[in-house]
């Protein structure tokens, strides 16, 4: 037993699987409707939009703490000055790749806030480099240019007049600028130069482009760009970085990168330059302050040699010890130098002027001995003179008076040199003590000239070392090698990243169904009305569907005529064929049988119901009349034209003027049928129904007519309906699709339970085609020549 069960479940899922894809597959012209205009605008987007292209490019950063130590820092190292400093981090210099300051820039370096378009092309793509002119900014005011932006006022057209004349258009104002190329001109926001691409392949295709020149601020074009920029680290150990950029031009985007890491190299460049310009600055002023303290060392030095009247310690010592042995020498010296001058001043104070003077005496004073030369070359020209003169001769008087002279200068000299020597010798005598004062004192001043000595070394070491950074950092200052080596330049991919075709004609696609599945979805679960022979089943299972009425287009005939094959006259037919097996004791009754339609509300299409079914049963032949009981709101004018104006129910019951014959008429569309209309509108239509000449009208109506259709008043609105019922053999009740709430249908089922109707049936009128008959798949069109496709489907999307 629970096999059997088990068994059954997947069949009742795949039943009501099958169901709910019934639900949408009947609406499949919708369906291929939206995958056709999915699928064009898919199309139409792939040919407008422009493919956008990725670029990449590489750089390796280098890590500073494998740089020798001859770098620009190396000196700040030795010195101990950067102790506390470590290179910055792979994650610094990628935020210093993303930092604004780097991306305006490039864009300035670039000058990508003026673009250039084609107005011409089907797709409005920039140029960039491939268009016939440039513009050279001079002067841009980026305030006034901001409010222009705003005006949408910030793009101009070129119109170039002859080869050196132009015209700039603005596109919003329309107002010209007219200039010559290479020469300045000025715009509201800026003073620009135009100037021709030479590079521009061919002139036949710039004058086919219509150049349209955009100016934009950089802050908005440094954001977009600096949003659009990836950078990616290809490894957590490495320092190996790939940059990335998506854009509709690819020499753009490659440019872009390439000026990216030129800029972040320049810029690391200015900062180890910088470092190394401070660096040297520090040790210009290092090496100023130790030359002034090595100065003042050596100062000190000296100043201590010459107290102490020091050139060599060591030397001098050695130097008292042998001057010790050389004392007593110099002092006979003094001595036989003393006497040779008293000898002399002796001879010249006693001696006549006519005597020369002895020589080579060995004197040491060699100015004396130039003055005895000189005096004795006198004395001997003189007295040459004399040999063949007379002493009145005026050569031998002015003779005589140099000689006189010249022997008071000699004298005066010996004096001077006697008195030298005395000093001389006194001196000798003094330094003799002190030599041997010295030679005692000489480890007291060995120990501070070694401390003076000492200081200097340390003075001079530390100037020659900083002589040596200085130059090593003017060579790291003339040779700077970049801080990001290139890997890859920039180059872009073939393929464009998007649009991608087929992804974009497959999302057509599943947009193309999905816009009406959900419409279906949203109008099926937000719909309160009746649709389907499906939905009436489910509200009121005990009340029986005996007939589908289509929805009848605009310009469609309403009525069902002779020899009619449509789906209308074919939906009336069956309904025809469903009344028969309800009629009951239909074949042992001999009178006629009485049909009431009914409905819950107004605007239902009871009168289309009653007059088409009507119309059916005559065509078998049938005696049939069509009573309008609806006295409230009478519609049969709609299909008879006159029935208004004629006398009819309404006007027999009120009393005895009118008999029946003469109130029925023979409808106009059919011999077989007649009419008896509603009649004048009475203030108490239920006080009339309520008469006992209601019964006999209905029981003589039955004695003439095979089938009499009785087009009555809605139910929930007012009573009629109810107090005639009883004379009714079937009760039609006309359910509209689109336009009956669900819940008016338990109106009817409760009717039914309280037996206020009889042998109720439903009629399903105004049923899209999507929804008529079993979900339309097999149709009421048998034996009729068959549409096309496409008439078939403007139908469908026209009927639903």
């Amino acid at each position: 037993m629970s096999q059997q069960l088990n068994n059954s479940r997947p069949q009742e899922e795949e039943i009501n699987l099958r169901e709910e894809l019934e639900k949408y597959l009947k609406y499949w012209p919708w369906f291929l409707l939206g995958v056709i205009i999915s699928l064009g605008i898919a199309f139409v987007y792939l040919k407008v939009t422009s493919a956008t292209y990725h670029t990449t490019a590489s750089i390796i950063i280098k890590d500073e703490k494998s740089k020798s130590p001859s770098s620009e820092m190396a000196a700040f190292a030795d010195l101990g000055l950067l102790g506390g400093m470590g290179t910055n981090s792979i994650e610094n210099e990628i935020g210093i790749l993303r930092s604004k300051r780097m991306m305006t820039n490039v864009i300035k370096a670039l000058n990508l806030n003026v673009t250039y378009h084609n107005e011409n092309a089907i797709k409005n793509q920039e140029l960039y480099l491939d268009t016939p002119y440039f513009v050279q900014v001079l002067l841009l005011n980026e305030n006034k240019l901001a409010s222009y932006t705003r005006d949408e006022a910030n793009e101009f057209y070129l119109e170039v007049n002859e080869k050196e004349n132009f015209h700039l258009i603005n596109t919003e104002t329309g107002k010209k600028y007219q200039g010559n190329f290479g020469q300045p001109i000025e715009i509201p926001f800026a003073n620009i130069i135009l100037l021709e691409n030479t590079e521009f392949q061919s002139k036949d295709i710039g004058q086919s482009v219509k150049l349209k020149i955009r100016f934009t601020n950089l802050e908005p074009v440094v954001l977009d760009y600096r949003n659009r920029l990836q950078i990616n680290l290809t490894d957590k150990n490495s320092s190996l970085i790939e940059l990335g950029l998506d854009d509709q031009v690819k020499a753009k985007a490659q440019d872009i990168l390439d000026q990216l890491i030129l800029e972040y190299n320049r810029e690391a460049i200015e900062d180890k330059n910088l470092v190394a310009r401070n660096t040297a600055t520090f040790i210009d002023e290092r090496l100023q302050i130790i030359n002034k303290e090595l100065d003042s060392v050596e100062t000190g030095k000296e100043q201590f040699k010459e107290a102490n009247r020091l050139t060599d310690i060591e030397a001098e010592a050695e130097m008292f010890i042998e001057n010790a042995s050389d004392y007593n020498k110099r002092e006979q010296e003094l001595s036989t130098q003393l006497e040779l001058a008293n000898t002399m001043i002796d001879y010249l104070q006693s001696d006549s002027r006519s005597d020369l003077l002895p020589a080579n005496l060995g004197i040491e004073d060699q100015s004396v001995n130039t003055r005895i030369t000189e005096y004795n070359n006198l004395v001997l020209e003189r007295n040459r003179i004399l040999s063949g003169s007379t002493a009145k001769n005026p050569v031998v008087i002015r003779l005589n008076d140099q000689i006189d002279q010249i022997r008071a200068n000699v004298l005066e000299s010996f004096e001077r040199l006697r008195s030298n020597l005395r000093v001389s010798k006194e001196e000798l005598n003094r330094q003799g003590s002190v030599i041997n004062s010295k030679i005692s004192a000489v480890p007291g001043k060995e120990r501070q000239f070694r401390g003076i000595e000492r200081q200097q070394n340390i003075k001079e070491s530390l100037y020659l070392f900083l002589l040596q950074k200085r130059e090593e950092n003017s060579l790291s200052l003339a040779v700077t090698a970049p801080k990001a080596k290139i890997v890859d330049r920039a180059y872009s991919s073939s393929t464009p990243v998007s649009p991608k075709p087929k992804i974009i004609l497959l999302s057509g696609l599943i947009i193309g169904v999905l816009i009406p599945f959900l419409v279906i979805y949203l109008k099926n679960i937000l719909s309160n009305t009746v649709k389907s022979r499906e939905d009436m089943e489910k509200l009121a299972k005990e009340i029986p569907v005996v007939g589908e009425i289509p929805k009848i287009a605009k310009k469609e005939n309403e009525m069902v005529l002779k020899h009619d094959r449509s789906v209308l006259a074919e939906s009336f037919r069956i309904l025809h064929t469903n009344l028969q097996y309800l009629i009951v004791n239909a074949a042992d009754k001999e009178k006629g049988n009485t049909i009431f339609v009914t409905s819950t509300v107004k605007g239902e299409g009871k009168t289309l119901v009653s007059f088409n079914l009507a119309l059916t049963l005559a065509n078998t032949n049938k005696k049939v009349l069509v009573i309008g009981a609806d006295l409230r709101n009478p519609q049969l004018q709609r299909f008879e034209e006159d029935a208004r104006l004629y006398n009819g129910v309404s006007d027999y019951l009120a009393g005895d003027k009118f008999k029946l014959s003469e109130l029925i008429r023979t409808s106009m569309h059919h011999e077989n049928l007649d009419l008896l209309p509603s009649g004048s509108i009475p203030p108490n239509p239920s006080e009339l129904w309520r008469r006992t000449k209601t019964g006999e009208m209905f029981k003589e109506l039955e004695n003439q007519y095979d089938y009499i259709i009785v087009d009555t008043a809605p139910s929930l609105v007012v009573t009629d309906t109810f107090l005639i019922n009883k004379w009714a053999d079937i009760t039609l009740y006309v359910v509209r699709a689109g336009y009956t709430e669900k819940k008016l249908v338990n109106f009817a089922v409760d009717s039914k339970r309280d037996k206020k109707l009889h042998d109720v049936s439903f009629v399903l009128n105004d049923v899209k085609w999507a929804n008529f008959g079993y979900g339309n798949k097999y149709g009421y069109a048998y034996g009729e020549e068959k549409e096309s496709i496409l008439e078939r489907l403007k139908n469908k999307v026209a009927i639903w």
